[in-house]
């Protein structure tokens, strides 16, 4: 039997709408983090579910790998082409195909962004809370699980998605979840899909939910004394119930970067970014709540702002916190680490991360969702350096087994992509069984995006 290469065919059914370009192969092969590209064979831009399934049917006919690409915004190496094979880049799917204000709910194509979205929603008053800060697309979004500075309130995509579009390793397109807000029946294929990265199918389309835009909302910057004592407060406000919109935690090293970077003038101690919704009243009430608390725990003046132009720079700057690290060791690249941890274990785990740090001397700034308990670790290094490498790898393993012993995960907000691959075991245990044979019953033959997730060997 004569086996079809899947490359030169797809190349030339999809005409200019597929490359072998060396850069292009480049780009598609690389994320926002230090992981070296690994370049995939072809890159194909289809505009329709029928052609994803096409090319996925190509693909499975020859065991070529496929791997789903929305604008390469991830950071624990999600795009990389480990052993070669397809890119299907769905930036060209973006259309919103419904938006239903009554209900709050929008059904969007794949290559969709956030602001977007945002941007169609607003006319009818509306918005779309799931904010990770890159202008990601919402498949990649749906794909990795992604979350943001607004989790604290309204959760994750994991939290927010109700349904999806998703061709299938066979080539097979199905439909998962629905537009109602609520099911008992079956078993949950949506959030399976949600946070698989690829690894058990292509999202083409995603169904969401969608928020009134609040009628007031104020936001506030806090510096402190000492790092726990900003913690802490945060760990207060969230026990007692006041419904913060966003709050964010940036050490002194990062007010440090992003003063530099954003040209603010903070104070370059540990500090917390918060926004309020709601009501007028509500509003008023939820900042004095929070003010009275972090005053009790070395919180200083409250700068607080219901400009919208300057909330929009606040929480631009804080958007641009990994930019602004990374400007801090020109040069250098960036190695992005993040945990998530029981919010009563935050306080220690990011003090002793920080010691951790000071001890080896690298620059790592840290910024944090700590409302949810998770925090990010910016390790700045010279890749060419064998020694910074080992010292960061040795740092980034610390903190991951630091914060499962404390009950955490490994990652609560980037994923796994290959680049957390190697602490699945410990996190997860005999369950890790389970996960690789749901791969493999979805996935027989490997081939969506091999080497992330899950090691099949």
């Amino acid at each position: 039997m004569t086996v079809i290469d899947p490359i030169q065919t797809l190349h030339e059914q999809f005409g200019e709408r597929a490359t072998r370009n060396i850069d292009v192969l480049d780009r598609h092969g690389r994320d926002e983090s230090f992981h070296a590209s690994a370049p995939p064979d072809l890159v194909v831009f289809p505009g329709t579910n029928d052609e994803v399934a096409s090319i996925v049917k190509q693909c499975a006919d020859s065991d070529t790998p496929v791997i789903p690409f929305g604008v390469g915004t991830s950071l624990e190496g999600h795009v990389a082409a480990l052993h070669g094979g397809v890119c299907v880049d769905l930036s060209m799917m973006n259309e919103v195909l419904e938006i239903n204000p009554g209900d709050l709910d929008v059904r969007v194509q794949a290559g969709v962004t956030r602001k977007q979205l945002n941007a169609e929603l607003a006319r009818h008053g509306l918005f779309f809370p799931v904010d990770p800060g890159a202008d990601a697309t919402l498949g990649g979004m749906a794909a990795t699980g992604a979350s943001g500075t607004n989790a604290v309130r309204y959760g994750t995509m994991r939290e927010n998605t109700l349904g999806l579009t998703v061709v299938m390793p066979n080539g097979e397109i199905v439909q998962t979840g629905g537009r109602a807000r609520k099911s008992a029946s079956g078993y949950d294929l949506t959030r399976l899909f949600c946070g698989s990265e690829g690894t058990l199918g292509v999202i083409t389309e995603v169904q969401l939910k969608v928020y009134g835009l609040p009628e007031a909302h104020s936001a506030g910057v806090c510096a402190f004394k000492t790092l726990e004592g900003a913690v802490d407060s945060v760990i207060s406000i969230i026990q007692m119930g006041i419904p913060v919109a966003r709050v964010e935690f940036l050490d002194e090293v990062q007010v440090r970067a992003v003063n530099a970077y954003s040209k603010l003038s903070y104070a370059e101690l540990p500090t917390l970014f918060f926004e309020f919704h709601g009501t007028e009243a509500s509003v008023i009430e939820q900042s004095e709540s929070v003010a009275e608390i972090t005053a009790g725990y070395g919180g200083g003046e409250f700068l607080w702002s219901t400009k919208q132009e300057e909330q929009n720079q606040l929480w631009q700057a804080r958007h641009d916190a990994y930019y602004a690290g990374m400007a801090l060791r020109p040069g250098c690249s960036g190695w992005p680490t993040d945990v998530c941890v029981p919010i009563t274990r935050l306080t220690e785990c990011i003090q002793l991360t920080r010691i951790d740090v000071e001890e080896t001397g690298v620059i790592a700034p840290i910024v944090g969702h700590v409302g949810d308990g998770n925090f990010h670790l910016l390790l700045l290094v010279d890749t060419d350096n064998p020694d910074e490498m080992a010292t960061a790898k040795g740092i980034n393993d610390r903190l991951v087994k630091r914060a499962i012993e404390m009950g955490g995960t490994s990652t609560g907000e980037h994923g796994i992509g290959s680049g957390k691959l190697p602490y699945m075991a410990l996190e997860h245990g005999a369950s890790l069984d389970l996960m690789r044979q749901v791969k493999l019953a979805f996935d027989p033959k490997n081939i969506m995006n091999p080497g992330k997730v899950i090691d099949i060997g």
